[in-house]
């Protein structure tokens, strides 16, 4: 039976995976007593799971050596289909929420962005608030193992600047994966990764509940975490310092892939720390709160007298949680950067936040944004063509690999940044022609393509609420979501005659 489920189409194997999955919520609903909701999840896992048994029979003589372009077609699929499956017992659930509306979130969800149209926990029942985080951590599994089963063969996702610091034999080997059994592959590296991924998310839940969380709310925060969904049981957000010292502890994994492997590559001891990801996100970890912090002591110390040093490292903490959180687009937000605001009087820069979501995380993580490797490759990039305006005549250095990262890495993360930019223009002009003010349009093109869905209530003056918009408004940012989680690039590969040529 398991050796069955492997050779699955991924879209059919995602169906039975998420109809097994609307059990937990279903048991939940019933320890809790609320039985109309555990009607509603247990009858559409029943339904689901007979229908993906039809399916499986149907498509049993289907030949299993697909290549890794027919994985990325189903991928995109299965994020535009897969949660409207998903959004079935959630629509049953909740009378007053629409299909539409239940499809925006499962979306929002499964794209690991984290946006709600119901941000207050008195609409929507725990249970329903269990799926949602469940349906992020999925999400989040399933880009973990797609980046490397899929992603990484096509040179998609980041891997285009990964392959440009390669051998040559490195680069070769993973072009022929290309041709192999993309089922074997997505087998293997779903094995492999699936249980470090648990594993993670359930030791965090273990601290969690250590630091004082209820246990509904420690895996609910948990699976967020690792899923860089920033899914919220409350919307408050207030976990308490030994909580936000645990979770920060857990978002270092969406910093860079190599701090949960090693691309199957022999590395030297120390090779975290040379890790341009991980040196680019310890320093805008260090700079950005400084900044902060000291805006807001200067401010503190004019207005209100000698500072309270106690309330000053408190602030000083929550500019390093709540940068990191928004580098690796979760969204969280300490309680001790709120407290920044009534310490000074000042309002925390909402373009700061933008930029950090921007940049993004890892490559082959959770995370969305540009990447910080690419970033890391413009600025390789920008510091050579300085030292040229000096000494035109200078030799880079560093070796053969450096200057492949300086000259073709450089160039396609700069393709991808501009692809980037184009689609922020296009979902932001496409918003504003639906009724949205410029700048909350901004806004909100920017959290939907970066998988940042916080960014609506705390990067404008006033919170953007998802369920003010209208619903043509809602299905961009759903399809905009959808891109920022498969990248422009993947896309473009899907429209390129040249990529489904034999």
């Amino acid at each position: 039976m398991l050796a069955r489920i492997k050779t699955l189409p991924l879209l059919l194997a995602l169906m039975g995976l998420g109809a097994v999955a609307m059990l937990i919520p279903a048991i939940h609903a019933y320890q809790i007593r609320d039985l109309e909701i555990s009607r509603a999840f247990f009858y559409s896992a029943v339904l689901f799971l007979f229908l993906t048994s039809l399916l499986a029979l149907a498509v049993g003589a289907e030949r299993t050596d697909r290549p890794v372009r027919a994985d990325l077609m189903a991928l995109a699929c299965a994020f535009l289909i897969l949660p409207l499956m998903l959004a079935i017992p959630v629509h049953q659930s909740l009378d007053e929420m629409s299909l539409l509306d239940a499809w925006f979130e499962m979306v929002s969800a499964m794209t690991t962005t984290g946006a709600t149209m119901y941000p207050s926990s008195d609409f929507v029942t725990p249970s329903v608030h269990l799926w949602r985080a469940m349906v992020g951590w999925m999400g989040g599994l399933l880009f973990w193992i797609s980046a490397l089963a899929i992603f990484a063969p096509l040179s998609l996702g980041g891997f285009e600047v990964v392959s440009v610091d390669q051998s040559r034999a490195a680069r070769t080997r993973l072009r022929l994966t290309q041709h192999r059994d993309a089922t074997r592959r997505l087998g293997q590296h779903a094995s492999r990764l699936a249980p470090i991924y648990g594993g993670l998310t359930l030791v965090l839940w273990i601290l969690l509940m250590i630091a004082g969380m209820d246990p509904l709310r420690a895996s609910i925060t948990a699976m967020a975490t690792l899923s860089t969904s920033g899914i919220e049981l409350q919307p408050t957000g207030d976990f308490g310092i030994v909580a936000e010292i645990f979770v920060f502890m857990f978002l270092a994994f969406a910093v860079s892939r190599l701090t949960f492997g090693t691309d199957r590559i022999r590395r030297r001891p120390g090779y975290l720390l040379r890790d341009p990801e991980i040196r680019m996100a310890g320093l805008l970890v260090i700079l950005v709160p400084l900044f902060l912090f000291l805006r807001h002591w200067i401010e503190a110390s004019v207005y209100t007298g000698p500072e309270d040093i106690a309330q000053a490292l408190r602030v000083l903490w929550g500019g390093v949680f709540t940068t990191l959180s928004y580098l690796t687009t979760t969204g969280f937000e300490s309680s001790a950067f709120a407290d920044a605001r009534s310490w000074s009087g000042l309002q925390t820069p909402g373009l700061i936040l933008l930029g950090l979501a921007l940049i993004g995380g890892g490559v082959a993580t959770t995370a969305g944004g540009v990447k910080l490797l690419r970033i890391y490759a413009l600025y390789r990039h920008g510091t050579r063509e300085m030292e040229r305006l000096i000494h035109p005549n200078s030799v880079g250095g560093s070796g053969s690999a450096a200057r492949r990262l300086r000259r073709e890495g450089a160039f396609v993360a700069w393709i991808f940044f501009m692809l980037f930019a184009l689609a922020a223009a296009l979902v932001t002009a496409f918003l504003a022609l639906l009724g949205s003010p410029f700048e909350s349009a901004i806004i909100l093109a920017i959290a939907a393509l970066s998988t940042t869905g916080p960014l609506a209530y705390s990067a404008g003056e006033y919170p953007i609420l998802y369920g003010a918009l209208s619903d043509p408004a809602r299905i961009v940012l759903a399809l905009a979501m959808v891109l920022g989680r498969l990248e422009t690039l993947a896309f473009i590969a899907l429209f390129n005659r040249d990529f489904w040529r034999d």
